[in-house]
């Protein structure tokens, strides 16, 4: 039986949690060159992702922070996902947790009329991208890419998933 681990949003009061669960992952696990300097996002969450119609959201298993997901809203009926993490001790299916955190945001998306989703990763995160291929995400061009996508610069592959056609 899959455990369900508590999915809340998250405010400032976790910065600390949320950069010990992704630093360590960027720079040891894929040996991105990217420090905490080079993302302010993750200690002023409420700046970045609440107050412009967004959401970050984290995964709890019993009092550890887990997982994480972030939505941009980025106006046109569209949002950027960022931030999606999971520890890897709990990752895969057998846990879920990286699903319950995409659902969650596609339902805050819903909520919100938001219709089109894109992301920026990179070309290591394998997984990353079967995971983001099973939930309908198409893969496109950076030139594809609408002027409004806010991008990151260590990203090199693109995905978006138009939830007009989901419905």
């Amino acid at each position: 039986m899959k455990a369900t681990e508590l999915i809340k949003p998250l405010n400032n009061g976790f910065g600390n949690q949320v950069v010990g669960l992704i630093l360590p992952i960027q720079q040891e696990e894929f040996n991105v060159a990217i420090t905490v300097n080079d993302q302010p996002d993750l200690l002023d969450i409420e700046t970045y992702y609440q107050q412009p119609g967004g959401n970050f959201w984290g995964a709890f298993h019993q009092d550890e922070l887990v997982g994480t997901i972030a939505l941009i809203a980025i106006g046109h009926q569209a949002g950027a996902i960022r931030k999606m993490f999971v520890k890897q001790e709990f990752r895969g299916k057998e846990k879920s947790i990286a699903q319950q955190l995409l659902n969650q945001l596609m339902a805050y998306c819903e909520a919100k009329n938001i219709t089109d989703i894109y992301l920026g990763t990179i070309a290591q995160m394998n997984a990353a991208q079967r995971f983001y291929e099973r939930n309908g995400f198409q893969q496109i061009e950076a030139a594809d890419l609408p002027s409004y996508f806010p991008r990151m610069q260590v990203d090199n592959l693109f995905y978006h998933l138009d939830l007009k056609k989901q419905a």
